[in-house]
């Protein structure tokens, strides 16, 4: 994490004689931007929630409509003959302004619950000296932190979303290939095409009907436990979106629209546009411009083949090669042609797919998709649409603008649309006849120089040093999915989280930190928290398996208990009332502030050794699954986040398998991810075996 600016404060003195207040320009300088900001961001949606509500209106035809209006109010007639009326009363009212604001939790409860949560990690001595320091803290340091926070949950949107998006994400100097980015996978075990071209221009027509539905409003939110809306303001920035490296500090470029998509392939950069005037290409054109790029045989320019390897590399680095070699002439037009795309195109010479005989099969595809060759995808996009050449896809996502089941919700309705609306020829070919007087997509132009190239090369070795030391171990669970879960009476996700406690600790013989994301979309610009799964009640269920002297009447008591407080704690993060984001930000406002907090550094320093990921599904139904039982995603996973950790994503797909995405590094010596993935296979079979429930859905 990036550190916070220090802060040079003034202050006014408070004393019992008189009012007291202790301020700083820097603090209240970042809390007044904040809310700037959010003010910003809703005017420009006012903006432009009025443009598409009267498009394809002109300007003219407004002021005739107020004209009119107005006129018919003096005269007490309704020119609208009550059709105004009825479609006020039809329409559903908006519910993004109506969701309420992410609340700052009690200091106090924080320190209570952060305590709580390392209990089982620490013995009584260091236990006793992190309660000393959580008590300084909370009674010496928080309380003017605490005012700085509550001020900007009144002004900003969300106390927490803009810093976490600066700090965590945009000051990280580090590659984004592996340590942020995460990737998508495709459909597995059923196959629409082999077509690779044909695959692209269903696929690209659907994520173009997808953003025009965003534009106009059309999507419907997607709503927690079936009743409460969730914040939507993520997919803002979905599409003609880019990561634009700083020296400092990166910034993300979203742009109103882009009627293009840059293209990668055979070390070539091509601009293909999606439209014919105003009309969207069908998908039959679209198949027919990928099939002339597939079939161009130009060879790359100088340096232009591992270009993209600037995006895999440093942050700085890539930043200064862009000021001095890509501000103007045509290396600046070819670039801006990429960075002011809808998104980017990767055209894979290699084919991957999940083959359930062969386990390997699934691990290549995640290691492809997470970072190829290291110089063909575009890791500074919003996403990368991955194209092999059997007509496999798949997604690689930068992480700045939106956590993954923002992604997710996209996919979802793309390759249901793919599978369930625009079909295919029988020789796997698009609908319809193409077009043929349409215009070739057009080659980007570079003149990149000898001491660029030497950048380009010397980011592409960070990178692929990087990508080699990733072990990626990716498996079917076959036994059983949810549909046993639930007979066991218990949450999906506890049980998982309560299987990966017991399968580390086997692994590594101790416990350790365990980060588990969690949503807030239930607030205002909500983005994720910390569910820390590691908790005492897991332990003393790990602990007593461990011994082997426990019945299985005792150990069903100890998981159900370490389930029910799981579930507690993930309620607590969805609503408000989670750990890690509050110490985020009091840490923020200390740098501000330049005050030094023994307990906050050493909270803010402590390694995440075990980062998890429950990976959503069915956000859109589409199609019915238990008519389509195939249609499953394997989900997608990401990097590890401690050199000494392991990063483990999942995805409980339907009532009878589960997914699962493991990562570590090969140079540690205390992990190996298919080692561990054996330990989680062990582990779900055993806690299973508890409840002893028949294995219908073997």
């Amino acid at each position: 994490m990036a550190e916070a600016h220090q802060a040079v404060a003034f202050q006014f003195t408070v004393t019992p004689d008189g009012v007291d207040f202790r301020l700083s320009r820097e603090a209240l300088k970042h809390v007044y931007l904040s809310g700037i900001n959010s003010w910003k961001k809703r005017l420009i949606r006012i903006k432009n929630g009025i443009l598409r509500g009267v498009y394809p209106g002109s300007p003219t035809s407004w002021l005739v409509v107020i004209m009119a209006t107005v006129g018919s109010s003096f005269c007490n007639v309704d020119i609208s003959l009550g059709l105004v009326s009825c479609i006020q009363r039809c329409l559903p009212q908006g519910f993004q302004t109506s969701l309420p604001k992410l609340p700052v939790p009690r200091v106090s409860a924080t320190i209570q619950r952060y305590l709580e949560s390392v209990r089982p990690l620490l013995d009584d001595e260091e236990y006793y000296r992190m309660e000393l320091l959580a008590k300084e803290f909370q009674d010496k340091t928080a309380p003017r932190l605490q005012k700085y926070l509550v001020l900007k949950s009144w002004w900003a949107s969300n106390y927490v979303s803009d810093w976490w998006e600066e700090y965590i994400y945009l000051r990280g100097r580090s590659p984004l290939m592996v340590n942020s980015n995460y990737y998508v996978m495709d459909l597995v075990l059923i196959k629409n095409t082999d077509v690779q071209a044909a695959r692209l221009g269903n696929i690209i027509h659907a994520m173009i009907m997808y953003r025009r539905k965003l534009d106009r409003e059309e999507i419907k939110p997607v709503m927690a436990l079936g009743i409460v809306p969730m914040c939507s303001y993520q997919m803002e920035r979905m599409f003609n979106t880019t990561r634009i490296p700083g020296k400092d500090t990166d910034v993300l470029q979203h742009l109103s629209d882009s009627r293009h998509v840059a293209v990668y392939h055979k070390g070539r950069f091509f601009k293909l546009w999606l439209y014919e005037g105003a009309r969207l290409l069908k998908p039959q054109d679209l198949e027919m411009q990928f099939q002339r790029i597939l079939d161009d045989p130009s060879p790359p320019q100088p340096g232009e083949e591992k270009l993209a390897a600037l995006t895999a590399g440093g942050r700085v680095e890539w930043a200064q090669a862009r000021q001095a070699f890509f501000s103007s002439g045509k290396n600046k037009a070819a670039l801006e042609a990429i960075e002011r795309a809808a998104f980017f195109v990767a055209l894979d010479e290699e084919s991957y797919s999940y083959d359930p005989e062969d386990e390997a099969s699934l691990s290549l595809y995640g290691k492809a998709l997470l970072h190829g060759n290291c110089y063909n995808r575009w890791f500074d996009k919003s996403f990368t649409l991955i194209s092999f050449k059997n007509g496999q896809l798949g997604l690689n996502a930068e992480h700045a603008w939106a956590d993954a089941p923002i992604i997710g919700h996209l996919w979802e309705f793309v390759l249901g649309t793919d599978s369930f609306h625009l079909g295919y020829t029988e020789t796997g070919h698009c609908l319809g006849k193409p077009n043929p007087a349409l215009a070739p997509p057009t080659r980007l132009q570079w003149d990149i120089p000898k001491q660029c190239q030497a950048v380009i090369e010397s980011s592409y070795q960070v990178a692929k040093a990087l990508a080699d030391d990733v072990e990626l171990y990716c498996f079917q669970f076959l036994p059983f999915g949810k549909g046993l879960i639930k007979k066991c009476r218990t949450s999906p996700d506890a049980f998982v989280q309560i299987a990966l406690q017991l399968a580390h600790f086997r692994d590594r013989g101790k416990f350790c930190l365990t980060y588990e994301a969690s949503m807030t979309r239930m607030f205002r610009e909500g983005r994720t928290e910390t569910v820390r799964s590691c908790t005492s009640e897991s332990t003393a269920f790990v602990q007593a398996m461990m011994e082997g002297s426990h019945t299985k009447a005792d150990l069903r008591d100890l998981f159900q208990k370490a389930a029910k407080k799981h579930q507690n704690m993930y309620r607590l993060a969805m609503t408000g009332a989670g750990i890690d984001r509050h110490l985020f930000c009091l840490y923020l406002v200390s740098k501000y502030l330049g005050v030094s907090s023994p307990f906050l550094a050493e909270v803010l320093s402590e390694p995440w050794r075990l980062s998890t990921s429950q990976i959503p599904q069915s956000q859109i139904r589409m199609f019915d699954p238990e008519q389509h039982p195939n249609h499953l995603g394997a989900g997608g996973g990401f990097g590890p986040v401690a050199d000494d950790g392991y990063g483990v994503s999942y995805m409980i797909a339907g009532e009878n398998t589960i997914f699962f995405h493991i990562s570590s590094k090969f140079s540690s010596s205390e992990t190996n991810a298919q080692r561990f993935g054996n330990h989680i296979r062990k582990a779900l079979l055993d806690i299973a075996d508890l409840f002893q429930v028949p294995k219908a859905y073997s």
